[in-house]
């Protein structure tokens, strides 16, 4: 049996358990007040035309100019630790002057920031967010499963999903706490699928990650520990050969490996074209956190699997809007099987407030603009 069918055959029937135990959860977006005379207007994609500029804009260095108070700089400096209460009294005005003497503040220029392609601060992205603000507010203040998933958000995920080539795609609070969702809702998948109440070593999931993953899924693999559902393997940085060796020694049958696909720390890809060989050979799971890799690499900004053209052999692609998209909040792009076990037991997307509707208006903009510029 392939490898993805023989998950979702595992997947299937971990939500009919759900299902007979009425706790399979659903997502219902909701239409805020003139949305729908909006979407007869504009269509679904909103906006038809993008400005395309030829040359850098004075947009293009804001975020990148930044001030930092005297106090606070001296003690950077001097490495003594900080709070964040050195407050400078006086507004920092439009015209880059200052309320109180210039001499209070340091001028830097920021480089260690993620904003990789400085879309934070474009035309397109502040005005779909300053519009959304202005018609709806943040939205609905609630999770989603409740109240908070509107059209907006629904727009994102679809837009998300078909740039990662999956079927669906499930948007959370942050990358951190999608990562959170997917590693504890594999531990549920263990359990759901067990004989007892307690999955004997034969039925737990195995769980292998790179060394040098971020903290996110290294957190949310022992959360799922805790769950007593999973086995967790760590293999060398990038070394094939070590992994191979752990997954050849492992008996369970139900196998995930989990990386970063680019290493935002030490700037290497995943030896992806070698992961993929393993996931056919040991029929597991292959799941990629392309938080570093979304709208950086690959032809249409699609990420690393698109970059090593292997974007069928990734099951689940987590990432964030955070970075080269300019905005906030995660997504994992998965097939609706997925989405909906991990909506279901996902507990750090179930009991988060739902992104801001501006925000998740201006990330689908981002979509949709960069698709516009690839045309040009």
């Amino acid at each position: 049996m392939e490898v993805s069918n023989l998950w979702d055959k595992w997947v299937g029937e971990a939500l009919s358990k759900l299902d007979s135990l009425k706790l399979l959860r659903s997502l219902r977006p909701l239409y805020l007040p003139n949305e729908q005379q909006q979407m007869s207007n504009t269509g679904v994609s909103g906006k038809e035309e993008y400005e395309v500029f030829d040359e850098m804009q004075p947009w293009d260095r804001s975020s990148v100019n930044v001030s930092i108070s005297e106090p606070t700089y001296r003690k950077w400096l001097l490495e003594i630790p900080s709070s964040g209460d050195e407050i400078v009294h006086g507004e920092c005005l439009a015209d880059d002057t200052f309320g109180t003497s210039q001499q209070q503040f340091k001028r830097l220029l920021l480089f260690s920031g993620n904003d990789y392609l400085g879309l934070s601060s474009h035309p397109a992205v502040r005005r779909a967010a300053a519009e959304a603000a202005r018609d709806y507010g943040m939205g609905p203040r609630g999770s989603p499963l409740i109240c908070g998933y509107t059209y907006h958000h629904r727009l994102l995920e679809s837009s998300l999903a078909s740039l990662k080539k999956k079927e669906d795609c499930l948007l959370c609070p942050t990358g951190f706490s999608a990562n959170m969702a997917l590693m504890v809702a594999l531990g549920n998948l263990a359990s759901l699928l067990a004989a007892g109440n307690v999955p004997v070593k034969d039925e737990k999931i195995a769980i292998f990650s790179d060394e040098l993953n971020h903290a996110s899924i290294i957190d949310g693999i022992r959360l799922a520990e805790r769950q007593r559902s999973v086995e967790f393997f760590v293999y060398k940085h990038c070394d094939m050969s070590h992994l191979r060796a752990l997954l050849s020694n492992c008996k369970m049958k139900k196998k995930v490996v989990v990386t970063d696909s680019l290493f935002s720390m030490d700037g290497d890809f995943a030896p992806m074209l070698e992961l993929v060989e393993l996931r056919r050979k040991h029929n597991l799971l292959l799941v990629i956190d392309d938080a570093h890799g979304t709208f950086v690499c690959g032809n249409s900004g699609g990420g690393v699997a698109e970059e090593f053209e292997c974007e069928r052999d990734v099951d689940i692609c987590i990432g964030t809007l955070s970075k080269a998209a300019g905005c906030h909040g995660g997504f994992i792009a998965c097939s609706k099987r997925w989405k909906q076990l991990i909506q279901s037991r996902g507990r750090s997307f179930i009991f988060s407030t739902a992104t801001p509707v501006p925000i998740a208006a201006a990330g689908h903009d981002v979509i949709v603009a960069f698709a516009f510029l690839l045309t040009k």
